[in-house]
């Protein structure tokens, strides 16, 4: 068993927020307006749609251009950014939420693992 100890996404969240207020920036200027929770949220829907293409093309089950492994990374990456964005909208601190739910899982599924432990 591991401690339970306090996630520090803080430098994380500060860096995803200060690309998002760049975002903001340019979509005043072009749209004026900034996004939504609902089209931030089409816009993360869409990047998970595309992880899931890169993980067939990752695979060799879907054809993509480009670099499948990089392209993940990049994606992966986007969409943690995109989760902090989200979170600051809706006031949630992931930190708290991120620790909170992977203690309560492992909590579980520790238990799990003693219950189910072959005699």
């Amino acid at each position: 068993m591991t401690e339970n100890t306090t996630a520090n996404l803080g430098p994380a969240r500060t860096e995803a927020l200060a690309v998002r207020a760049l975002y903001e920036v340019l979509e005043e200027r072009f749209n004026g307006k900034t996004w939504s929770l609902h089209e931030l949220m089409i816009g993360f829907s869409n990047d998970v749609g595309y992880i899931g293409r890169l993980l067939l093309a990752h695979d060799g089950t879907w054809g993509i251009e480009g670099d499948a492994e990089a392209e993940l990374r990049h994606k992966l990456a986007e969409s943690m950014w995109w989760l902090f964005v989200l979170a600051d909208k809706l006031d949630i601190d992931l930190d708290s939420a991120f620790t909170d739910t992977m203690a309560r899982i492992r909590t579980g599924l520790e238990a799990t693992v003693a219950r189910t432990e072959p005699q």
